[in-house]
């Protein structure tokens, strides 16, 4: 199932929303519990991305379900309805035997509520974007400061709840380790911003002094890093693409790429097209298939492999039509070479 794609991409972030629900838990429930506050918190982090599954299983279109992931389940109000319901259950299996008053309804609300709501707020720092104030709205929600995948956000905060979890859950110590994992976590992604301010200016100076007139541009960190950016600005005809390191020694994009607009190989206005634009917040490209009739669908927010091939984007999708619907084409499992990997890496250490 194409599903299996996008379950890679929730998996990747699975370990981040992991450990900023243990974080909530320990914060809510810890000096009562212990560390099965910190479990009951990762369980809590975790419920909203069930969304990638359960989408799986409503929907028999994967763009049907591609919509439903980061919807509904990722919502203010899903987090305030999902930590009553959750807490009250909770409690009812806890709240037995020795266990029996030690705990109450409100504190497993709490839990719930934190561990929840952090994670898409988290998600709407990350380029994929986050639906927040469904169902009032389906607008997306990206900040694009964080990538979706960043070791320097996760590892210390994982580091810190690992060793405050052997410590006795009364210890002023046990707070200290996880007061300085969120304290941690927290500064780095206050940095992230601090980068997108400064990025953006970059790229808006790099295409005005290239005298490109566009309509509006994007710029996003490339995957596990916040030193590599890349940018994206719209003309009426052409993308211009490029790439900014915080190491390179001038502050402009050295090289700016066009990517011709192509919208002529289907209907644009078809619905599930217009899910698909909407999804890619209308940065995208087709492209034809060989000797197919399927159509390839390009998600140009996210970056180049190689910052001088215009063809190795990352984030694309082999649609086929079938009863006047359009699906996906199950992902074929293929790497990006090993070529452009290295193309990739050498651009990051800047220029």
């Amino acid at each position: 199932m194409q599903i299996k794609f996008f379950g890679i991409f929730a998996a990747m972030d699975s370990l981040t929303q992991v450990v900023l629900g243990a974080a909530c838990g320990e914060a809510a429930l810890g000096k009562k519990i212990g560390n099965k506050a910190l479990l009951f918190g990762a369980i809590g982090g975790t419920i909203p991305d069930l969304d990638v599954f359960i989408g799986g299983w409503i929907y028999g279109n994967e763009i049907d379900a591609m919509a439903f992931h980061r919807g509904f389940m990722h919502s203010i109000v899903f987090a305030i309805l999902g930590s009553f319901l959750f807490g009250w259950v909770t409690h009812k299996l806890y709240d037995t035997g020795k266990r029996k008053g030690t705990t109450n309804v409100k504190n497993w609300v709490w839990l719930y509520f934190l561990s929840i709501f952090t994670h898409p707020i988290l998600d709407s720092f990350t380029p994929y974007g986050t639906q927040l104030f469904t169902p009032f709205t389906n607008y997306r929600t990206a900040f694009n400061t964080i990538s979706v995948v960043d070791p320097l956000y996760t590892l210390p905060f994982l580091i810190c709840l690992i060793v405050a979890m052997f410590f006795n859950r009364k210890r002023t110590r046990r707070t200290a380790w996880v007061k300085a994992g969120i304290y941690i976590s927290s500064a780095y992604l206050l940095f992230t911003i601090g980068n997108k301010i400064y990025v953006d200016t970059v790229f808006k100076k790099s295409f005005d002094k290239a005298n490109i007139n566009y309509s509006r541009f994007s710029a996003q960190p490339t995957i596990f890093n916040n030193i590599l950016w890349y940018g994206i600005a719209e003309t009426e005809h052409n993308y211009k693409v490029g790439f900014y390191s915080l190491f390179d020694t001038n502050s402009e994009v050295d090289t700016i790429l066009t990517i011709p607009k192509n919208r002529k190989l289907l209907n644009v206005n078809h619905p599930d097209i217009k899910t698909l634009t909407w999804f890619s917040n209308g940065y995208y490209n087709l492209e034809a298939v060989d000797s197919s009739k399927n159509i390839q669908y390009i998600d140009l927010r996210y970056p180049l492999l190689n910052p001088k091939d215009i063809n190795t984007s990352l984030f694309r999708f082999e649609l086929k039509k079938e009863n006047n619907r359009w699906d996906m084409v199950p992902f074929d499992g293929r790497r990006p070479s090993s070529e452009d990997f290295k193309k990739f890496t050498e651009r990051f250490y800047g220029k």
